[in-house]
This record gives C-alpha cells, structure tokens and sequence, in this order.
C-alpha cells in the first residue's frame, strides 16, 4: 500500500527497525542547472529534465543535501538495510558527494546500474550518461561486504548490473526505475513475508516487485494522481514474476 504523504512524515511514524529492507529512488534535482558560472532553475517551462507534474525539481544545493541527508537518516532508524538510487548530476553531484562523505561508516557496497544505451546528452561537450548507482547503506556491519542475510549464492551476483531503463506507467511520472532493478534487489536481499519500504514509491515498482515475490509493502507519495495509479497497480498485478 502506498500512502499520500511526504516521505519524512510517513518514515517518523514508522517504528525504529521495523522495516527488513528499504528501496527508493529520491529525486535527482534535474531541474537545477548552471548558467554564467552560477547555478540556477530551468523549470519555467516543460522541458526534456522535467519529470514530474507537481513537482519542481530545482532545490538549491544546500537544501537537497539537508533534504537527502534527512530521508537517509530516517531510513537507517527505519531499517538496517537501505538501497538508494542516485544519479549524478549537475543539480546534485556536490550534495550527493557530501552525503556520501557524511554516510561513508554506513556504506557497505556500491551497485552501478549500466542502462546498456546512453542517455543522449542534451548540451555540447557533455558525456552521455548510461549508468546510476544504488548506495547500500547499513547499520549491522557495514565495514564488511558480506551481506548475511542475502538469498544469492557465492559467485553469482555482481555488482554491475546491465538492465534496460524503466517503462512509464503513471501519466506525469517520467522517473522510473525498471521492474528488473526492484524484483533483483528485492529477491535477492529479502525473503518471503519480509516488509519492504519505499519512501518515494512514484509509479509503484517496489511495490509491483513486492506482489509478485510475496513480500508485504510500505510506500509514500507526495502526489495523490500518482499515489493513486500506482495503488491500483500494484492491486492488478499478480504474485509471481510477470515483465509487464
């Protein structure tokens, strides 16, 4: 179930440790960019970066890092296992260098998900962009990589994952992750029953995921029109694996 609320709100009414394993996405701070030196927001119209309906995307950088560094530490009171999609970017590569800094005792392992094609780069003399990464934070042992309750085999799981980007499913909702992403994170960390968090649940994937390997879910969503759609998909879609 995905709840219409801001994330923060949500975590703080969540029980410390009450949480198997944490899955989200934050926004990325697209619309923040830098003009003459300085930076500055682009979201005055509809643009290629813009992908939400309701929602700005454009925090200055202060504000992001104090915003992210927040959501984190709620996640880590929340759950003791926590995997954080980011992407840099002109509208967050220092704040996401700094939370990173400021979490680097609570970093266990670094997931990079090659997209297999390259964005396009929108401006001259910018690399195309084909990879994100997903931050894993805990709070057991994060000093070791050995993950002690994982479901995969020695040798069989790498930290490179090669998956195709993410279908859109709720109208408005330009940032997803691909149903792949969540179903490997979720099956290959959790086990059936487990209770699994997304506190920026959007489009509902975590959620997807978590019907169809049998694992209670928890989400939030800022905006109703999308909490709302990704509620009924969740209800339409069956336990057992199912590419939609």
């Amino acid at each position: 179930m995905i709840k219409n609320k801001c994330c923060l709100d949500g975590l703080k009414d969540m029980a410390s440790q009450s949480i198997d394993l944490i899955l989200t996405s934050p926004p990325y701070n697209m619309n923040l960019r830098i003009r003459n030196g300085k930076y500055c927001s682009r979201q005055i119209t509809k643009e290629l970066t813009t992908k939400y309906t309701n929602f700005s995307d454009n925090l200055n950088m202060d504000d992001y890092f104090d915003f992210n560094d927040r959501v984190i530490a709620e996640c880590l009171r929340v759950s003791s296992l926590v995997f954080y999609n980011v992407q840099f970017l002109t509208g967050n590569k220092p704040a996401l260098f700094k939370l990173i800094g400021k979490y680097a005792d609570k970093i266990k392992e670094v997931i990079v998900w090659d997209k297999i094609n390259a964005q396009p780069a929108i401006g001259e003399l910018v690399l195309n962009s084909q990879f994100e990464v997903i931050l894993i934070f805990e709070n057991d042992c994060p000093e070791s990589r050995k993950f002690n309750n994982a479901q995969f085999k020695r040798g069989k799981l790498s930290n490179v994952w090669a998956i195709k980007r993410g279908k859109k499913y709720v109208k408005g909702h330009g940032a997803v992750f691909p149903i792949e992403l969540a179903y490997k994170v979720i099956e290959n960390f959790t086990k059936k029953g487990h209770k699994v968090c997304d506190p920026f649940a959007g489009s509902g994937t975590t959620g997807v995921a978590c019907k169809y390997l049998q694992r209670n879910f928890i989400g939030f969503e800022i905006d109703k029109n999308y909490a709302l759609e990704a509620n009924q998909r969740i209800k339409n879609a069956q336990s057992g694996w199912n590419d939609e």
